[in-house]
């Protein structure tokens, strides 16, 4: 866990509850000394690429009312761009057009992303202030023209922080694109035998 998400969540509460339950040991060197500037997380090689990989997240957001609301975002592999270090982008399709969470963002832009590496299980948890744009070049950038779905918007998120989660509880889950990737070389086997009875029969 990186500092700057420790300091971003660690609120007076959950230090409380870190004391009662005896984890706090653990996450005080995490504090903040005295007048120490608050340092923005930079995504590195590692964050990118498994940002990259991936064709799914949930984003949480924060309704005006107060509610959290906590939504599913899919595209093809790769749909979330890293722009820079500190920034990431991604296309908004279109979907159920209830549009609650871009409603949420107009009211509080910050964001909270999981994603998830379920047949690794691995997950990466990033905090950010998100912003809504139709900038061409920006909805160019994150477009995929050989995915067949209407690009309402993009949107750019700048990162404030992220943590690795360990695996802990994880299920491991295949997508379709997996399996047909792990049983490929039995079809392959499979079809061979095949070929060979076929011979055998024929001779």
């Amino acid at each position: 866990m990186t500092r700057s998400y420790a300091q971003t969540l660690f609120t007076p509460n959950v230090k409380a509850l870190q004391i009662e339950n005896g984890s706090r040991g653990a996450y005080a060197r995490m504090d903040a000394a005295p007048g120490e500037i608050f340092e923005r997380d930079l995504l590195g090689p590692q964050e990118s690429t498994f940002v990259s990989m991936r064709d799914s997240f949930y984003m949480a957001s924060t309704s005006e009312s107060g509610w959290p609301y906590l939504q599913h975002r899919g595209g093809p592999s790769g749909f979330v761009k890293t722009l820079d270090e500190h920034t990431l982008a991604f296309a908004d399709f279109r979907g159920n057009r209830q549009y609650i969470s871009v409603g949420n963002l107009t009211h509080d832009d910050r964001i909270s992303l999981f994603f998830m590496d379920y047949p690794n299980r691995a997950r990466l948890k990033l905090l950010g202030h998100a912003r809504q744009t139709d900038d061409p070049e920006i909805v160019a950038q994150v477009s995929d023209p050989s995915y067949k779905a209407k690009v309402e918007r993009a949107v750019v998120i700048d990162v404030e922080a992220f943590d690795w989660n360990c695996p802990q509880h994880i299920t491991p889950r295949f997508t379709q694109h997996d399996i047909a990737h792990a049983v490929a070389p039995l079809h392959a086997r499979i079809a061979e035998l095949e070929a060979d009875l076929a011979a055998l029969q024929s001779g």
